[in-house]
């Protein structure tokens, strides 16, 4: 797990994307629907790198058998405090398949709601980029 907290705390997005299986699964706190897949889970992890202020993580819990982390952070969107925890599970290889990020107060989940959105356009660009050429087209 120490890979993906070095990668975020360097702000590496290409190592962050490294530590990503390829089916992995991103649930946010601001959308319902999860998002599936290694291409646009980096790219939105590439925009709440370009969102976040002064991100830091602050405690990390593991549970028993080494596949289950939860990365308590904090960090700032503008004037906005930020307060949150990715849970992060591993698949047999130690890569990430399941990420559910969480955040708190309200006024945070609201200014990370509307801070995403502005970056939405650019991140699935970029996610399309990241994923290739598709067979058929």
């Amino acid at each position: 797990m120490i890979d993906f907290r070095t990668a975020v705390e360097a702000r590496d997005p290409d190592a962050i994307a490294a530590t990503l299986a390829d089916d992995v699964v991103f649930r946010s706190p601001v959308a319902f629907k999860p998002y599936p897949g290694k291409a646009i889970t980096a790219a939105i992890l590439r925009g709440v790198l370009r969102v976040f202020e002064d991100f830091r993580y602050v405690r990390e819990l593991a549970g028993d058998g080494g596949r289950d982390h939860a990365l308590v952070f904090e960090a700032r969107i503008g004037d906005v405090a930020v307060e949150g925890c990715d849970f992060l599970h591993l698949d047999e290889d130690g890569r990430i398949d399941e990420f559910t990020v969480m955040v708190r107060p309200l006024s945070a989940a609201q200014a990370l709601a509307a801070a995403m959105a502005e970056q939405f356009e650019r991140i699935q660009r970029e996610a399309v980029a990241s994923s290739g050429p598709r067979e058929g087209l």
